[in-house]
C-alpha cells in the first residue's frame, strides 16, 4: 500500500507530553478504562458462542488456542496504545492522514462490515436469553433494539465507558460456570495438547476463534478512546497494564465457557453440537437447577452483548468521522453526530430484523467469526504499516521485537484464513 516517506505530523502534539508526574496509582485511575472496556467486549456474544461450540464440539481440544491467543491479541491492542499516546489521533484519522483517504476508506468499510457483523452476534445472544424465559424473538428482538438506540443517542461516551464495565462485569460469571461443571483434570490437560489439524471442521473452528479475538472495532475503539482521553507519554505505562490485564481476563473467560461446555454437553453422545444459544444454559442446570442456572446465563450473555453493542458503536462512531475528515475536540461527543446515527440506527434495525428470521442463531455466530478472520489482514497490515512509519522514531516498531511482531501476524492471518476457507470447503 502507499505510504509517505515522512508522514505528516500530528495536527497537535501529543497531550500532556510535559505535564507534571503523578504518582503511578493516579496514572492507573487516569488510563484505567479504555483497555478492560474493549477486552470486555471482545468477550462478546460471538465469542462466547464460538467458545461454546468448540467446547461442546471438540472438547478441550481448542483450550490452548485460547490460551496462545492472549499474547497475540496484547500485541495489537499495545501498537493502538502505542499509536493514540505518541501521534494524539484516532485510527481512522491517523490512517487517512498517512496512507490517504483510499486506506481509510478501506479500513471504514472492514469496520462497517464488523461492526454490523458484532450487533448480529449481541442481538442473537438477546434472542436466546429471551428464548428462555418462553419470549419468541419479535418480543425480545424490537425491546433490545429500541434500549440500543435510546442508550446510545441520549448518553455521552464518558458515561458509556464506565457503564460498559459495569455491565461487562456479569460476563465473570463465566468463571463460577466452569467451577460448577467440575471438570475432570486428566481429560483437560489430554485434550489440551491433542491437535487434529487435519479436520477441516476443527481448523474452521479455530479459524472463528482467531476471528473472536482481533476485531477491527477494538483497534478503533481504544486507539480512539485513549485520544479522547488527551493521555500523554507518562501514561503508557498505565495503558500497556490496563491492555495486558484486559487480555488475559478475556481470553480466560472464554477458556471458562469453553471448559464448561466440554464437560457438560461435550460428553454427551458422540459428534454433540449446540444448536441454539440457550443450550449453553442447560449445561449449568444439573448443578444450579434450571432457574439459577438460566439466571446465571443470561446475566453473563446480556453483559457480554451490552458492553460489546456499545463499544462497537462507539468504534463506529469515532471511526466514520475520523475518516470522512471530521477533527476531534475535545469536548466533540461522537454519538451526537448526524452521520453517525443514520449509520447506526440501520444497522441496529437490519441487524434486529435480520436476527428474527435466520433460522440457526449458532452457525450465524460462526460465520460471523471467519468473516472477522478473513479480513484480519487488512486490519493487521495498516496497524503494523502505522507503527512503523507514524510514530516518532523513538517508539516506532523497529528491531527483534518488529520481526516477531511480524511473524506472529503472519502466522496468525495464515491459520485464520486457511482454517476459514478450507472449513468452507474454499480450499
Amino acid at each position: 500500500m502507499p505510504a509517505t516517506a515522512n508522514p505528516p505530523k500530528p495536527t497537535r502534539a501529543p497531550p500532556d507530553v510535559d505535564a507534571p508526574a503523578m504518582p503511578r496509582r493516579g496514572r492507573f485511575l487516569t488510563v484505567f478504562g479504555s483497555g478492560l472496556v474493549v477486552m470486555l467486549a471482545d468477550s462478546d456474544v460471538g465469542s462466547v458462542i464460538t467458545a461454546g461450540q468448540s467446547g461442546v464440539r471438540w472438547g478441550y481440544r481448542l483450550l490452548a488456542l485460547q490460551l496462545l491467543l492472549v499474547p497475540v491479541l496484547y500485541m495489537a491492542q499495545e501498537l493502538t496504545v502505542r499509536l493514540a499516546i505518541f501521534t494524539g489521533r484516532g485510527h481512522g484519522e491517523l490512517i487517512r492522514d498517512t496512507f490517504g483517504p483510499l486506506c481509510a476508506w478501506v479500513a471504514a468499510l472492514a469496520l462497517t462490515i464488523a461492526s454490523a457483523g458484532a450487533l448480529l452476534t449481541e442481538f442473537s445472544g438477546v434472542a436466546g436469553v429471551g428464548q428462555l424465559y418462553g419470549l419468541p424473538r419479535f418480543a425480545s428482538l424490537p425491546i433490545a433494539a429500541v434500549a440500543l438506540l435510546a442508550v446510545t443517542f441520549t448518553g455521552t461516551y464518558r458515561r458509556a465507558e464506565l457503564f460498559a464495565i459495569a455491565v461487562g462485569l456479569f460476563e465473570l460469571v463465566f468463571f463460577f460456570v466452569a467451577w460448577a461443571a467440575h471438570p475432570n483434570a486428566d481429560a483437560l490437560l489430554a485434550g489440551a495438547i491433542d491437535i487434529p489439524l487435519r479436520d477441516p471442521d476443527y481448523r474452521y473452528l479455530a479459524a472463528a476463534n482467531i476471528g473472536s479475538v482481533i476485531m477491527p472495532w477494538m483497534v478503533f475503539y481504544q486507539q480512539s478512546a485513549i485520544a479522547q482521553k488527551r493521555l500523554g507519554p507518562q501514561h503508557l505505562a498505565a495503558a500497556r497494564w490496563d491492555t495486558a490485564i484486559g487480555a488475559l481476563l478475556t481470553q480466560s473467560i472464554m477458556a471458562a465457557v469453553l471448559i464448561a461446555c466440554a464437560a457438560t454437553i461435550g460428553r454427551a453422545g458422540a459428534n454433540p453440537t449446540l444448536s441454539s444459544v440457550g443450550q449453553m444454559a442447560q449445561a449449568l442446570t444439573p448443578f444450579l437447577g434450571t432457574r439459577v442456572g438460566n439466571l446465571v446465563f443470561g446475566l453473563g450473555v446480556l453483559g457480554a452483548a451490552m458492553v460489546a453493542a456499545i463499544v462497537v458503536s462507539l468504534a463506529l462512531a469515532w471511526g466514520l468521522n475520523e475518516v470522512i475528515g471530521n477533527r476531534r475536540s475535545a469536548d466533540a461527543d461522537p454519538l451526537k453526530t448526524s452521520w453517525f446515527r443514520a449509520t447506526y440506527a440501520l444497522c441496529v434495525v437490519a441487524g434486529a430484523l435480520f436476527v428474527a428470521l435466520w433460522p440457526d442463531l449458532v452457525a450465524l455466530n460462526l460465520a460471523v467469526q471467519v468473516i472477522d478472520t478473513l479480513m484480519l489482514p487488512i486490519v493487521l497490515g495498516l496497524l503494523i504499516a502505522l507503527a512503523v512509519t507514524a510514530l516518532p522514531r523513538a517508539h516506532r516498531l523497529r528491531g527483534a521485537y518488529l520481526w516477531i511482531v511480524l511473524a506472529v501476524a503472519a502466522v496468525t492471518c495464515t491459520l485464520g484464513l486457511f482454517g476459514g476457507l478450507s472449513g468452507a470447503g474454499l480450499v
